[in-house]
């Protein structure tokens, strides 16, 4: 039988009458000769309630216990549905990642994939089960504690399954019904993608939107599994939604595809640093030590052996930073004046794989943004992606201005 891989996330699975409406949707597709693959997440708000008990009961907690926790939001849903499609009388059952077993690395709270047998699962499709209703962010690590992949996982779990098993496609079921050129509450023209290419969407997803995790976009483009992105609120057809695809199979590519943005960035400066080989290392060594996520880095022109060096951070990383800063100092692995910290910046950039081709979207974007008088303060770039650091004030004002110059409203 034909397979899909369908992906339900909190909001679509809050309430039961949620859970019903979403196993109507698995069961229209059972009709049409499917074996499904459901891959669920905990209720909405379910997460955050198991997070908050784990944090009241032990701040200083031992992440294996997290994980037993944290994971059983995702067990109670996946029992549910397998209960609702059996009242439709679908025969389905449920797994939880050990059953599977989805094994993983031991980084709890943290964990990557390593493999998916399919032997399992298979045989229970080849005994007349038509869903497989699985628990989606957990799995068992080498010890055979209960793991967890991190926040958003189970969008990483549907497209592992969808490698693994060799889906036709993998469908997302969201709050919202596609990808957007922009984000629709701050730009009323922002466009919904019929298809958008892997790295696009991959340079979305990192660049702060929020509608599939980053490491889900990364399993799909590596095993090329295509993804649909639709809402689970809304009456579907075969052509709804957003497909994330091989960007072969788009016929007309924007120069532009999209404008990301990324509120919560600061900037940091080391002023007067010694410049000699390895003092970038002796910088962002202590930074990833301490789990900083730098983005973007700017080394100033040195004047007598001494240099500025700039890079970017979320704005809950800054004092975690700042201490591994004045910790390298203390040992003299580095040395420096100051250290100035900017946490009113925010990230704007443009995305799009015709860029490629295509010259002049940096002079653009950049003449757009001084027709506004916004300032930037830090640049980066790629083949696909340009990102700017400008004052937080102004940020949807330059996304509305980039998202009009570039005149996202209209399809290729």
């Amino acid at each position: 039988m034909p397979l899909l891989v369908m992906k339900f996330g909190g909001t679509s699975v809050a309430t039961l009458d949620r859970i019903r409406r979403a196993a109507k949707r698995v069961g229209v597709e059972v009709a049409k000769g499917y074996d499904v693959i459901v891959i669920v997440s905990a209720m909405a708000g379910e997460t955050n309630k198991l997070v908050g008990l784990v944090n009241e009961t032990s701040p200083l907690f031992d992440a294996r216990e997290y994980d037993s926790i944290v994971s059983s939001g995702e067990n109670v849903t996946a029992g549910l549905m397998a209960l609702t499609l059996q009242e439709m009388d679908v025969p389905a059952r449920s797994w939880q990642g050990w059953q599977v077993p989805l094994r993983t690395t031991d980084t709890h709270a943290a964990a990557r994939i390593t493999e998916i047998p399919t032997d399992n699962i298979n045989a229970k499709f080849a005994e007349g089960m038509q869903v497989a209703v699985v628990a989606g962010f957990q799995g068992i690590g080498p010890d055979g504690r209960v793991t967890t992949l991190g926040r958003g996982g189970s969008d990483t779990t549907a497209v592992a399954f969808a490698a693994a098993f060799g889906a036709e496609r993998c469908d997302i079921y969201t709050d919202v019904d596609g990808v957007y050129t922009t984000d629709p509450r701050i730009c009323d023209k922002a466009r919904k993608l019929d298809k958008i290419a892997f790295e696009e969407m991959l340079e979305l997803a990192s660049l702060g939107a929020k509608v599939l995790q980053t490491r889900s976009v990364e399993l799909a483009m590596r095993y090329n599994v295509k993804l649909r992105v639709l809402s689970s609120f809304e009456e579907q057809s075969d052509e709804a939604g957003t497909l994330v695809c091989d960007e072969e199979e788009i016929m007309e590519l924007n120069v532009v595809s999209g404008v990301a943005y990324s509120r919560d960035e600061a900037k940091m400066t080391l002023i007067s640093v010694a410049d000699r080989p390895g003092i970038a290392a002796a910088i962002f060594g202590p930074l990833a030590d301490a789990g900083v996520n730098v983005d973007m880095i700017v080394q100033n022109i040195a004047e007598e052996g001494r240099t500025d060096m700039t890079f970017s951070c979320p704005t809950d990383q800054v004092k975690r930073a700042e201490k591994a800063m004045m910790d390298a100092k203390s040992t003299g692995a580095i040395n420096f004046n100051d250290i100035v910290a900017d946490e009113g910046v925010a990230k704007i950039s443009v995305v799009g794989i015709g860029m490629r081709s295509h010259a002049g979207v940096a002079a653009k974007m950049f003449k757009v943004l001084s027709d506004e008088g916004v300032n930037i303060k830090v640049i980066t770039t790629s083949e696909i992606k340009i990102s700017v650091l400008i004052d937080r004030k102004y940020m949807e004002l330059a996304v509305q201005a980039l998202h009009d110059a570039f005149e996202l409203e209209k399809s290729a």
